[in-house]
């Protein structure tokens, strides 16, 4: 049996006929026996043409959206390493084999490739991409405790055990998200790799809608929160109705005491709903907290069951 591992590379594509050949001819010769699949993702052009021609292994997802070609791609392909990178030819592919290294040496099982800054310019990185992605590694980094640099890089080397224990549930560009809370949530060993960017090819369009796009990973952000953070949710949100409560109860009960009446009635019962609500939100999130517990255990042991990367 041979000990040398297998490493497949997964490259999304959506109408990137311009630079997927310099992709896939990039990644094989920084690691020659790598395996390349680009998954076209109902492509108009000739994207999955000129990928085959360049040789990578090319498969079909009909659901739009990166999210549901990297579920597809994790659940389809067997490798012991897996790196994930975009077909628009702006990541360093000459850095996989230094980031490979780190991921055996380690061992770890996620490798997040950090975007250089001093690399970046253009279209590939606009301003408003880079600030709402430090706003989104801050608040990840200090809600779930764990410091991340580029939580929405799509250039990462990954683990069989990781790749396999990931749900991946999301179905667009929320997915580099859901990647870096799902390592942070099984407290997988990762490190970071600074990475060269560098801007797409001339004719080459970019698919990120800066607003759009924001948007949608905040939301998924804050179920996140929710599901991975029930007692911090929930225990936020009660005593925020707890003190609705108390802004409109105070006032009714001074004057119970001042008069001996409560001639707020209305008020007064909306006081005492705001302060069962908060108090129900409390008793969710303990109930949750509890059910978040055993979901991670299962999740632990589910990982578990794979080998760490050799």
């Amino acid at each position: 049996m041979s000990s040398t591992p297998v490493i497949a590379a997964v490259v999304p594509c959506y109408n990137e006929e311009l630079s997927v050949a310099s992709v896939v001819r990039d990644l094989k010769a920084a690691v020659p026996d790598i395996v390349v699949y680009v998954y076209d993702n109902n492509s108009s052009d000739r994207t999955a043409e000129v990928a085959a021609a360049a040789g990578a292994i090319v498969r079909h997802e009909t659901l739009r959206g990166k999210g549901n070609v990297v579920r597809r791609a994790f659940a389809d392909v067997e490798a012991d390493i897996y790196v994930m990178i975009d077909g628009d030819d702006t990541y360093e592919a000459a850095a996989l084999p230094r980031m490979i290294d780190v991921l055996l040496e380690g061992p770890y099982d996620h490798i997040l490739g950090v975007r250089t800054e001093s690399k970046v310019e253009g279209t590939a990185y606009r301003p408003g991409h880079e600030l709402g992605n430090k706003g989104f590694n801050w608040l990840v980094g200090n809600v779930f405790g764990a410091e991340v640099n580029d939580m929405l890089s799509g250039y990462r080397v990954m683990s069989r055990r990781f790749v396999k224990s990931f749900p991946a549930l999301s179905r667009e560009f929320e997915i580099e998200t859901e990647l870096t809370v799902h390592a942070m949530s099984v407290r997988a060993p990762q490190t970071e790799v600074a990475v060269g960017f560098k801007d797409r090819p001339e004719g080459s369009e970019s698919k990120l809608r800066t607003y759009h796009d924001g948007f949608r990973i905040l939301a998924l952000i804050g179920q996140l929160i929710r599901h991975e953070r029930p007692l911090f949710f929930y225990g936020v949100l009660g005593a925020l109705l707890v003190v609705i409560g108390l802004i409109f109860g105070i006032p009714v009960v001074v004057e119970y005491f001042n008069t001996g009446l409560v001639p707020r009635l209305p008020t007064a019962v909306l006081a005492v709903a705001f302060g069962l609500f908060g108090a129900l939100a409390w008793t969710v999130g303990l109930i949750l907290d509890g059910v978040l517990k055993a979901r991670r255990e299962f999740s632990r042991l589910n990982y578990l069951l794979h080998s760490p990367p050799r």
